[in-house]
Protein backbone atom coordinates (compact mmCIF):
# COMPACT_ATOMS: atom_id res chain seq x y z
CA UNK A 1 0.00 0.00 0.00
CA UNK A 2 1.32 3.31 -0.95
CA UNK A 3 2.43 5.91 1.69
CA UNK A 4 -0.09 8.26 0.82
CA UNK A 5 -2.72 5.98 1.37
CA UNK A 6 -1.81 5.02 5.03
CA UNK A 7 -1.66 8.59 5.81
CA UNK A 8 -4.95 9.49 3.69
CA UNK A 9 -6.38 6.89 6.08
CA UNK A 10 -4.50 7.88 9.37
CA UNK A 11 -5.40 11.64 8.99
CA UNK A 12 -9.20 10.92 8.12
CA UNK A 13 -9.04 9.04 11.45
CA UNK A 14 -7.53 11.52 13.38
CA UNK A 15 -9.71 14.18 11.87
CA UNK A 16 -13.06 12.48 12.76
CA UNK A 17 -11.49 11.59 16.40
CA UNK A 18 -11.02 15.30 16.97
CA UNK A 19 -14.12 16.35 15.60
CA UNK A 20 -16.14 13.67 16.98
CA UNK A 21 -14.33 14.23 20.45
CA UNK A 22 -14.76 18.40 20.19
CA UNK A 23 -17.96 18.09 19.69
CA UNK A 24 -18.91 15.28 22.58
CA UNK A 25 -17.11 17.42 24.79
CA UNK A 26 -19.15 20.37 24.11
CA UNK A 27 -22.68 18.64 24.62
CA UNK A 28 -21.91 16.18 27.05
CA UNK A 29 -21.00 16.65 31.10
CA UNK A 30 -18.94 13.63 31.76
CA UNK A 31 -17.24 13.33 28.65
CA UNK A 32 -13.79 13.05 27.72
CA UNK A 33 -11.30 16.61 28.24
CA UNK A 34 -8.09 14.88 25.96
CA UNK A 35 -8.02 18.82 24.80
CA UNK A 36 -7.14 19.32 28.47
CA UNK A 37 -4.68 16.28 28.79
CA UNK A 38 -2.60 17.44 25.71
CA UNK A 39 -2.34 21.26 26.99
CA UNK A 40 -1.15 19.60 30.37
CA UNK A 41 1.61 17.43 28.51
CA UNK A 42 2.51 20.15 26.18
CA UNK A 43 2.78 22.54 28.64
CA UNK A 44 4.94 20.51 30.82
CA UNK A 45 6.92 19.68 27.99
CA UNK A 46 7.48 23.14 27.19
CA UNK A 47 8.10 24.08 30.58
CA UNK A 48 10.85 21.12 31.32
CA UNK A 49 12.71 22.55 28.13
CA UNK A 50 13.01 26.06 29.47
CA UNK A 51 10.55 27.80 26.75
CA UNK A 52 7.70 29.97 27.56
CA UNK A 53 4.58 28.44 27.76
CA UNK A 54 1.66 30.29 25.14
CA UNK A 55 -1.62 31.60 26.51
CA UNK A 56 -4.47 29.09 27.24
CA UNK A 57 -6.14 29.75 23.49
CA UNK A 58 -2.57 29.48 21.59
CA UNK A 59 -1.94 26.25 24.16
CA UNK A 60 -5.14 24.75 22.57
CA UNK A 61 -4.52 25.25 19.33
CA UNK A 62 -1.09 24.21 18.97
CA UNK A 63 -2.31 20.92 21.05
CA UNK A 64 -5.12 20.18 18.17
CA UNK A 65 -2.19 20.55 15.33
CA UNK A 66 -0.11 18.10 17.68
CA UNK A 67 -3.47 15.76 18.16
CA UNK A 68 -3.81 15.73 14.74
CA UNK A 69 -0.64 15.26 13.12
CA UNK A 70 0.27 11.93 15.91
CA UNK A 71 -2.79 10.58 15.79
CA UNK A 72 -2.74 10.77 11.73
CA UNK A 73 0.63 9.20 11.98
CA UNK A 74 -0.07 6.28 14.46
CA UNK A 75 -3.58 5.50 12.85
CA UNK A 76 -1.21 5.21 9.63
CA UNK A 77 -0.24 2.12 10.87
CA UNK A 78 -2.64 0.03 10.27
CA UNK A 79 -2.03 0.06 6.34
CA UNK A 80 1.68 -0.45 6.71
CA UNK A 81 0.91 -3.91 5.65
CA UNK A 82 -2.24 -5.06 2.94
CA UNK A 83 -3.78 -7.30 5.36
CA UNK A 84 -6.05 -7.15 7.89
CA UNK A 85 -5.96 -3.06 7.35
CA UNK A 86 -9.41 -2.75 9.16
CA UNK A 87 -8.81 -4.60 11.72
CA UNK A 88 -5.69 -3.81 12.67
CA UNK A 89 -6.37 -0.01 12.64
CA UNK A 90 -9.47 -0.86 15.12
CA UNK A 91 -6.94 -2.23 17.12
CA UNK A 92 -4.72 0.53 16.99
CA UNK A 93 -7.51 3.01 18.12
CA UNK A 94 -8.78 0.46 21.26
CA UNK A 95 -4.74 0.36 22.36
CA UNK A 96 -4.88 4.58 21.98
CA UNK A 97 -8.47 4.44 24.27
CA UNK A 98 -6.75 2.13 26.91
CA UNK A 99 -2.99 4.24 26.86
CA UNK A 100 -5.71 7.11 27.11
CA UNK A 101 -6.87 5.88 30.56
CA UNK A 102 -4.18 4.13 31.93
CA UNK A 103 -1.21 6.67 30.72
CA UNK A 104 -1.68 9.73 31.98
CA UNK A 105 -0.69 9.45 35.72
CA UNK A 106 2.25 7.26 34.90
CA UNK A 107 3.21 10.01 33.22
CA UNK A 108 2.82 12.72 35.89
CA UNK A 109 -0.13 13.99 34.25
CA UNK A 110 -3.68 14.66 36.31
CA UNK A 111 -6.26 11.55 34.52
CA UNK A 112 -9.06 12.81 35.46
CA UNK A 113 -9.85 14.26 31.78
CA UNK A 114 -10.24 10.61 30.66
CA UNK A 115 -10.89 8.45 33.63
CA UNK A 116 -12.89 10.53 36.05
CA UNK A 117 -16.17 8.35 35.30
CA UNK A 118 -16.77 4.69 33.76
CA UNK A 119 -18.65 7.04 31.77
CA UNK A 120 -15.30 9.29 30.56
CA UNK A 121 -13.45 6.17 30.52
CA UNK A 122 -15.73 4.23 28.27
CA UNK A 123 -16.29 7.43 25.98
CA UNK A 124 -12.90 7.81 25.68
CA UNK A 125 -11.85 4.54 24.33
CA UNK A 126 -14.77 4.62 22.12
CA UNK A 127 -13.53 7.91 20.40
CA UNK A 128 -10.55 6.61 19.51
CA UNK A 129 -11.72 3.01 18.97
CA UNK A 130 -14.14 5.51 16.21
CA UNK A 131 -10.69 6.60 15.00
CA UNK A 132 -8.97 3.55 14.69
CA UNK A 133 -11.75 2.05 12.58
CA UNK A 134 -12.52 4.62 9.79
CA UNK A 135 -8.71 5.01 9.41
CA UNK A 136 -8.67 1.21 8.69
CA UNK A 137 -12.00 1.92 6.44
CA UNK A 138 -10.40 4.80 4.37
CA UNK A 139 -7.25 2.90 4.00
CA UNK A 140 -8.75 -0.54 2.95
CA UNK A 141 -11.02 1.93 0.35
CA UNK A 142 -8.16 3.55 -1.02
CA UNK A 143 -6.26 0.13 -1.39
CA UNK A 144 -9.07 -1.50 -3.34
CA UNK A 145 -9.27 1.51 -5.40
CA UNK A 146 -5.67 0.84 -6.22
CA UNK A 147 -6.14 -2.68 -7.06
CA UNK A 148 -5.96 -3.71 -10.64
CA UNK A 149 -9.63 -4.19 -11.92
CA UNK A 150 -10.47 -8.26 -12.98
CA UNK A 151 -10.56 -8.60 -16.47
CA UNK A 152 -13.84 -8.26 -17.95
CA UNK A 153 -15.31 -10.40 -20.49
CA UNK A 154 -13.55 -11.00 -23.85
CA UNK A 155 -15.14 -7.98 -26.33
CA UNK A 156 -16.95 -9.81 -29.09
CA UNK A 157 -17.47 -7.87 -32.43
Amino acid sequence: MRATDTMAGGLAGATLLTLVHETVRRAVPKAPRMDLLGMQALAKGLHKLGLNIPNPTRLFYYTMAGDLVSNALYYSLGGVNNRKIVLRATLLGLAAGVGAILLPEKMGLNDAPSSRTTATKLMTVGLYLLGGLAAGIVQRAMQKKRQPKAAGKALVL
